[in-house]
């Protein structure tokens, strides 16, 4: 069993930043794991941000973050990071964080075993 814990979060003017980051009490396995950020707006779906695997090098992104949003992870911190630049009003949603046991680099939901309690981002503009 896997838990995550998202911080981070809070409210910023468009064009500025926010890290968030995911602490996950994996232990050993933490390295093992593909981790992902996804976000939720009020009345729409769950949507995929971002996904790194396990070496920290292979990333993806969603096309409506790529060159604004970075994801990185320290595995000897067990910790995932999201690095959100040029903040705009449509990124205001409530971002998880994700493990995914498996080598995938998935950008499906279905495929996150284990999910955060969420952190609020509000864009103002």
């Amino acid at each position: 069993q896997v838990q995550l814990v998202e911080s981070g979060g809070g409210l910023v003017q468009a064009g500025g930043s926010l890290r968030l980051s995911c602490l996950a009490s994996a232990g050993r396995t933490f390295s093992s794991y593909t981790m992902g950020w996804f976000r939720q707006a009020p009345g729409k779906e769950r949507e995929f941000v971002a996904a790194i695997r396990w070496n920290g090098v292979n990333t993806y992104y969603a096309d409506s973050v790529k060159g604004r949003f970075t994801i990185s992870r320290d595995n000897a911190k067990n910790t995932v990071y999201l690095q959100m630049n040029s903040l705009k009003p449509e990124d205001t949603a409530v971002y998880y964080c994700a493990a995914d046991r498996t080598l995938a680099l998935s950008v499906s939901i279905k495929d996150y075993d284990y999910w955060g309690q969420g952190t609020q981002v509000t864009v103002s503009s």
